[in-house]
């Protein structure tokens, strides 16, 4: 009875024996640690080594000792190479034999992350909506002043100072437009996410030619609901600031990897959706700043100094019209944008 109640717990369990040998898992574990009891009976299972062997070495401290011990946000490294973030706890049942209880940490951490973007993301809506309505407000006047002040002026060769005042005016209002990103509705309409990549590609490759262009699809994703032109801006904006970011640092070889895959039951924010299409675009070039990877998608955050910092918060608010989001992976050498993009919609 014991054992079917273990069996039925989502709570990942693996009793080990005093060489850290494997002695028993349920199902949770074996879904977990991407293996199964029938092959790892009996031997020792390398992901339970832990990240520099910090699991391991608790292990065998709580069977000296006699002593359970709990670990927060341990890493593992999975038998692919893939490391997951979990909890655990180690209980010794014996000298000879310990139970490890393990909860994943990756997909709370990861929903937590994306909760808190979220709100950001509105919290930034709201403040710049609201300055850019008080700044929309004096550049009306200035702008219409000067057209008045224009007509008067007894020498038309002043007119070209009001020229100027009424198109920089016209440059800010523009400036501001832009910051608050696109006000048009969605249209969602079927639509292969495919061609939204080709045609981002297409534009690339003729504005930048000395870049590799590598195509990595799923040719069984389905079509999903959208707004054909408001994708390709969205993808454009992060493939485009890539691509000049690894044209401007010089990078040897430069690379923009266009990759698609499905995600199943997949988590975002809060909501839990069945099937969702991750575009990731990932580049070889310098990476992003460690001071800038927080305010990433905040309106006028730029790494580049020719950037406007607006092409990021604009991809970001398209997403989010869609229902979606984009998270970003950065070190030197590579930089990874994922778009989630939910396959279907409400």
């Amino acid at each position: 009875m014991y054992q079917r109640l273990l069996e039925h717990l989502t709570t990942a369990v693996v009793t080990l024996d005093g060489a850290l040998r494997v002695n028993w898992l349920n199902p949770a574990a074996e879904a977990l640690l991407a293996v199964s009891l029938s092959r790892v009976q009996g031997t020792r299972l390398d992901s339970l080594e832990g990240e520099n062997g910090a699991v391991a070495e608790l292990l065998g401290k709580a069977l000296s000792e006699q002593h359970p011990f709990t670990q927060r946000e341990a890493v593992l490294i999975l038998p692919g190479g893939e490391a997951t973030t979990v909890d655990f706890t180690v209980t010794p049942l014996d000298e000879n034999e310990l139970l490890l209880e393990i909860e994943p940490r990756d997909r709370l951490m990861r929903i937590s992350r994306e909760e808190a973007l979220i709100a950001r993301q509105e919290t930034i809506k709201v403040l710049s909506r609201g300055l850019a309505h008080e700044i929309k407000n004096p550049l009306g006047g200035i702008r219409g002043a000067a057209q008045l002040l224009e007509r008067d002026l007894p020498n038309p060769q002043l007119a070209e100072f009001t020229r100027i005042i009424v198109e920089e005016a016209d440059r800010l209002r523009d400036l501001v437009d832009r910051m608050l990103g696109p006000n048009n509705l969605v249209h969602h309409e079927p639509l292969n996410i495919h061609q939204v990549l080709e045609r981002v590609r297409a534009l690339l490759e003729a504005e930048h030619p000395r870049v590799d262009y590598v195509r990595d699809y799923d040719p069984s994703l389905p079509e999903l609901r959208g707004d054909d032109a408001q994708l390709i801006q969205a993808v454009l904006n992060v493939a485009r600031n890539a691509v000049q970011a690894m044209e401007e640092n010089d990078t040897e070889h430069p690379q923009l990897i266009l990759r698609t895959r499905a995600r199943r039951q997949f988590t975002l924010g809060a909501e839990r959706h069945r099937l969702v299409c991750e575009v990731a675009v990932i580049d070889n070039g310098p990476g992003i700043p460690a001071n800038l990877r927080e305010t990433l998608f905040f309106p006028m955050v730029s790494g580049r100094a020719e950037g406007s910092g607006l092409g990021l918060s604009i991809a970001q608010s398209i997403l989010h019209q869609h229902q979606g989001l984009i998270e970003c992976d950065s070190h030197p050498g590579c930089t990874e944008f994922r778009l989630m993009i939910p396959m279907e919609t409400h």
